[in-house]
């Protein structure tokens, strides 16, 4: 297993600034939000995509993908009752397949619960059906270009009531049945889930699994929060999971330095003693 971190916790930090702290902590990549970059993807230039992906190199981390994907330009949902912006909201996440690929990334994390949330007059199986069509043809794309869209099952703590726990998401992905879309895993969301996390990690999560998050409940790094990582790192292993483990929080109060720093010693020592 290897080890990243999500750069939106860096807030205004340059993402050259970034790539520098990331691996001067000890990780091998960070996972870069969108819009941080820009307010609209389309916007950052070819240049612009050469430079970020040479900064990285520079730093000796890889750019491993993308999360957050659809958070910016507002307004976007994949399951729209306007069908005009649900093919917006397709268009858009192409553009994100050929970021992605620009920047030397090679996963891409569907969570935006936001804006895939069934609403009237959508019911859950239309909204269902027209997410695994899109993803079929979002996965044909992203698979040609060495991507893989990993969706991300959410509980409704996250306002999410679509893809709520693992194994929704295994039937998605075996349902939509492309090789560029398998499932992302996230230890705050599979805690809405009612058993351990090492336990729902064991039930079936190696079928699938193709990129995993790690964080607390509190919304904070590992090691800052009551959850033991050790377990889970033991799980991981048991299902031969070895890619990355990305560290992604969304309370930034602590900062970025004590965070990531915490972070990686924590999942280091969890990882020695699984």
């Amino acid at each position: 297993m290897k080890f990243a971190i999500c750069n939106e916790m860096y807030e205004q930090w340059p993402i050259e600034k970034v790539f520098a702290h990331a691996a001067k902590a000890g990780y091998q990549g960070v996972e870069v939000a969108p819009f941080t970059l820009a307010e609209d993807c389309r916007e950052v230039s070819a240049a612009r995509r050469r430079e970020i992906r040479e900064a990285a190199r520079r730093e000796g981390v890889q750019v491993i993908g993308l999360h957050w994907l659809l958070l910016k330009p507002a307004g976007l949902h994949i399951n729209a009752p306007d069908a005009a912006l649900r093919k917006k909201t397709v268009d858009y996440v192409e553009a994100l397949i050929e970021l992605c690929a620009d920047l030397g990334g090679e996963i891409m994390v569907w969570g935006s619960p936001k804006q895939r949330q069934v609403a009237a007059p959508f019911a859950w199986s239309d909204a269902y059906k027209h997410l695994a069509d899109a993803l079929r043809r979002l996965g044909a794309k992203a698979h040609a270009k060495n991507v893989t869209i990993c969706f991300e099952p959410l509980g409704p703590k996250d306002n999410c009531n679509l893809i709520n726990t693992m194994g929704e998401g295994t039937r998605l992905v075996e349902d939509v049945g492309s090789p560029g879309v398998k499932l992302h895993l996230d230890v705050k969301a599979m805690t809405t889930e009612g058993r351990p996390v090492a336990e729902t990690l064991r039930m079936e999560g190696g079928r699938h699994l193709w990129h995993f998050h790690a964080n607390d409940p509190n919304l904070r790094g590992p090691g800052m929060g009551e959850m033991a990582f050790e377990p889970i790192m033991q799980a991981l292993k048991d299902v031969k999971y070895d890619r990355w483990v990305s560290v992604e929080v969304f309370d930034f109060a602590p900062g970025p330095e004590a965070t990531a720093e915490i972070s990686i010693k924590t999942l280091k020592r969890a990882m020695a003693g699984a």
